[in-house]
């Protein structure tokens, strides 16, 4: 199974230090491939420069020991292919769905309520439920 992961995810991850977070990640990376776009990449990078600036060289090293698929993602994605508020959030499914990912975790509210035939959209807590426990 194909799994990627949100932005939200991997700050939760990486800054917070999350261990349900980093349980979830070392059961994917066991038993799944982990993908990671090149958007997600690119934010999650901007989102530790300006928050938590004087981390940017634990980002790299925390980047090259987990083990992912890299996805890149198109900078222009042809619209209305599906319906969600933030259009900040349209590259990063759009991704998901042309790198044939089976499920989107993710902790962004604006993914709620999203009708896509492909991934499946879930929460951190909605994935650790049906596939860990």
């Amino acid at each position: 199974m194909r799994v990627m992961l949100d932005t939200n995810i991997l700050v939760s991850a990486f800054v917070f230090q999350s261990g349900k977070i980093y349980y979830m990640i070392d059961y994917i990376v066991s038993y799944h491939e982990l993908v990671l776009s090149t958007y997600v990449v690119e934010e999650l990078r901007d989102v530790v420069d300006v928050k938590f600036p004087g981390m940017a060289g634990e980002l790299d090293e925390f980047l090259t020991t987990l083990s992912f698929s890299l996805a890149y993602t198109p900078k222009n994605t042809p619209p209305g292919l599906f319906q969600i508020r933030d259009k900040c959030d349209y590259p990063v499914l759009y991704t998901a769905m042309l790198e044939n990912v089976d499920i989107l975790i993710t902790g962004d509210k604006d993914f709620i309520g999203v009708e896509v035939e492909k991934p499946e959209i879930m929460t951190v807590t909605e994935f650790i439920a049906e596939y860990m426990e």
